[in-house]
C-alpha cells in the first residue's frame, strides 16, 4: 500500500504543515501548499501541473488495526521540505494564463 508523501511545509511561502494540519492542500501529484496560498496566490491552479487542490487528509496517529501498520507510528510525514522551482512572476502568469479553466477541463 502506497502512502502520500506527507510534505512538511507549503513549497511557496514555506510556512510548516504538520501531519495533522487542516490548512494542507495537494494536487494529484501532492505537491503541497497551504490554504492560504492556494486561495490568494494560486487561485486553486497547481503551478506544476495546472491541476487543482484538496484538504491534504490527515494520517491518524497510531494505527487502529496494527495488522496494516498504517498510522503515524508506522508511517511517519516527510522531513524533507520541498520548495517549488518556479519564480513568483512564473508562478503568477501560470496562473493568470489557466485559472478561468475549470480543473476538469485544464
Amino acid at each position: 500500500m502506497v502512502a502520500l508523501e506527507l510534505r512538511p511545509n507549503c513549497e511557496l511561502c514555506d510556512r510548516d504543515l504538520p501531519a495533522e494540519s487542516r490548512d494542507a492542500r495537494i494536487c494529484s501529484y501532492e505537491c503541497t501548499y497551504c490554504a492560504e496560498c492556494v486561495e490568494t496566490v494560486l487561485l486553486g491552479v497547481c503551478p506544476t501541473c495546472g491541476g487543482n487542490f484538496v484538504p491534504r487528509p490527515i494520517r491518524p496517529l497510531r494505527s487502529w488495526r496494527p495488522e496494516k501498520k498504517l498510522g503515524r507510528d508506522h508511517r511517519p510525514p516527510s522531513e524533507v521540505r520541498v520548495h517549488s522551482p518556479y519564480s513568483r512572476e512564473d508562478i503568477d502568469a501560470h496562473v493568470a494564463r489557466i485559472k478561468d479553466i475549470a480543473p476538469e477541463d485544464r
